[in-house]
């Protein structure tokens, strides 16, 4: 019975509704079918024909008449125009003039066994549901009218009507436990809209959060959440490294678009792990060149060393293995020292690096040689201990003049 029920109801649920229809239209045509159809089926069969049981002709003709208009108005929303918010419009019009004559009718609100309180329901709590929240407050003002009229209006009207007093304790009941479902349901209804509301926000939080720090370290994501100021920091202990792709300009003239980018994602995908492994800070990409920073945002005091064990990693990596069947060769270069830290702009801002430390890494690179790691003096010093290294002499470098440079060949055992 119970699933002869549950079946019923999800039958009703989907009358009128279109297949283009979104999730908050069906919602809300769900509710105007089925509770529309069970208030027809209470006011047919129970609420009319008990007042003309109890020789109250008028009102067992209003809510009767009332419970076959909606089942009218229902079929033909559902079979024809299958628009929600007419079908609801429709309904409000005629349910509060329904509620009042059929409260007049019986003596008014003192006598009429709650009845005037279903306009509480409907139209002033379902049109929230399907109007506007304006449209609602209307609806209220006119229902709280009509309550007042029932009130104010009580000496001129029947002093008591034709229903036993039992029975309209009877209807009372009924009156306030349909009341009570239908106000239960509606709230159910919020509060799904709610829980849905607030895990959607929760979901786009999480996406803009994970957006946000793959741009940005969650330092710096945080200062930019929480205050509006000019972020800029030093650092004087930070190692910069640079790695870029041998000849990729003239390999570059003999592929496609997409070859060129998927090469570079695949590349620098192994990098990223790598970032991320030895809790690194990419700072950006530029062309087919990579940037990563070790003591920034985070000072640590391993900063060359953990610089240098990536860049033995990169190298390894590169050497071993084709990316879309065609061998890269890598220069890299790196150096270390104080840095200024920040995030310049107002759109498409990065967190960036500046200074003479920053060039010479990048220099490092540029008058590298293939698959070589060239550092500076400054970079041997903090690592000699711990890597083997191969004096290359004193060379010319581009704004730095003459410069003594080493190449990095294993770590020490």
């Amino acid at each position: 019975m119970i699933a002869f029920i549950r079946q019923m109801i999800a039958r009703l649920g989907t009358f009128g509704v279109k297949p283009d229809d979104g999730q908050k239209v069906r919602m809300q045509k769900a509710i105007i079918s089925v509770a529309g159809f069970l208030n027809c089926a209470a006011l047919i069969t129970i609420f009319g024909p008990l007042y003309f049981f109890f020789n109250e002709p008028v009102a067992g003709m209003v809510y009767t008449g009332f419970g076959l208009l909606t089942l009218i108005n229902l079929l033909i929303y559902g079979f024809w125009h299958k628009d929600g918010e007419r079908c609801g419009f429709i309904l409000a019009v005629f349910a509060l003039p329904a509620h009042w004559v059929g409260a007049f009718s019986l003596g008014g609100f003192s006598n009429s066994h709650g009845i005037i309180l279903w306009g509480l329901f409907f139209p002033v709590l379902g049109s929230l549901v399907l109007f506007p929240l304006r449209q609602a407050m209307v609806w209220f003002l006119l229902y709280a009218v009509g309550l007042l009229l029932s009130i104010f209006l009580q000496p001129w009207l029947r002093p008591s009507n034709n229903v036993p007093m039992l029975a309209g304790y009877v209807i009372l009941s009924l009156n306030i436990l349909f009341l009570s479902l239908s106000a239960l349901g509606m709230m159910m209804y919020f509060v799904q809209r709610r829980d849905e509301a607030l895990r959607l926000l929760r979901g786009e939080q999480e996406k803009s959060e994970n957006l946000l720090l793959n741009i940005l370290p969650p330092e710096i994501a945080a200062i930019l959440k929480n205050e509006s100021r000019t972020i800029a920091d030093t650092f004087d202990g930070v190692s910069i490294l640079f790695a870029d792709v041998v000849n990729f300009t003239p390999m570059s003239a003999r592929m496609t678009a997409t070859e060129i980018v998927t090469i570079l994602n695949e590349v620098f995908s192994l990098f990223d792990e790598l970032v991320e492994k030895y809790e690194l800070e990419k700072i950006k990409t530029i062309g087919d060149s990579y940037m990563v920073a070790a003591g920034v945002p985070r000072p640590r005091r391993d900063h060359a060393h953990v610089l240098a064990q990536t860049a033995l990693e990169i190298r390894e990596l590169v050497s071993r293995r084709e990316f879309q069947g065609r061998k890269l060769d890598f220069r890299i270069g790196l150096n270390s020292g104080p840095v200024v830290a920040g995030v310049i702009g107002r759109r498409k801002f990065i967190y960036d690096l500046w200074g003479d430390t920053v060039n010479t890494a990048s220099r490092m690179e540029s008058h590298g040689k293939s698959n070589a790691i060239q550092i500076t003096q400054a970079t041997y010093e903090l690592i000699k201990d711990d890597f083997v290294c191969e004096a290359q002499g004193v060379i010319p470098v581009k704004g730095k003049g003459e410069m003594q440079v080493w190449h990095i060949v294993h770590r020490r055992v």
